[in-house]
């Protein structure tokens, strides 16, 4: 388990195939406090002693989904990849039950007007979002993050309350975080590169880069 839980939350994660494990996985390294609902006992069993809780249920069932306590999960991912109508019928459990950030992995683009129908929130695609980009997503301050093999990351956020109404040379966020801070952009205007006498408000998008876990502990600032 991680030292130092950056983002000190439970999460639900259904379906451990190669998406939702990976999603699992790099949410747990993240600081998430992850249950993991897989049917496959096998599969279950697999993962048993990677994450810190799996399940063998089917969360296709409203009771047996409901043994997780699904209402006090604020995220879930939907990670069921062998069957459409499974991985609808779990999404509607979790909106039924009105949890807050439901994310769904979809096959099509028709899975995913359907899942956006029945009121999922955030609909990927896995040959575009791989489950650890996801995982990184899944916090809601990062709009965007593309990864690279080194570990260095870009990402687009929205700035944490320390930067708001101060110049990027008075928040200091390089020195106190090791990551730079490319850009920013407000809505309807074009992206502006970062100076040290640039000023950034509420409404702002940073475009920032740097290592993977150090975005990861400025993303989650409050």
């Amino acid at each position: 388990m991680p030292k130092n839980r950056m983002y000190d939350e439970d999460a639900l994660v259904i379906g451990l195939g190669r998406f939702g494990s990976a999603a699992a996985l790099e949410m747990q390294q993240l600081g998430y406090r992850v249950t993991a609902a897989e049917r496959d006992p096998d599969r279950a069993e697999r993962y048993s002693g990677k994450l810190a809780r799996v399940v063998p249920v089917d969360a296709t069932d409203p009771e047996q989904l409901q043994q997780l306590r699904i209402q006090n999960f604020r995220i879930a991912v939907v990670a069921v990849g062998t069957s459409v109508e499974s991985s609808l019928l779990a999404a509607g459990n979790l909106v039924d039950a009105q949890v807050p950030s439901i994310w769904a992995k979809a096959v099509s683009p028709e899975h995913g007007r359907i899942l956006t129908r029945i009121g999922v929130h955030h609909v990927v695609f896995p040959e575009h979002d791989s489950g650890h980009r996801v995982a990184h997503l899944v916090n809601e301050r990062l709009k965007d993050y593309i990864e690279f093999d080194d570990g260095y990351a870009i990402a687009k956020m929205t700035p944490p309350s320390e930067m708001v109404g101060f110049t990027l040379g008075q928040s200091q966020i390089r020195s106190k975080y090791g990551v730079t801070v490319v850009g920013v952009k407000a809505p309807g205007e074009g992206f502006t590169y970062a100076v040290p006498d640039t000023k950034v408000g509420a409404h702002h998008a940073l475009i920032v880069s740097g290592p993977r876990e150090l975005i990861g502990r400025l993303a989650a600032r409050p």
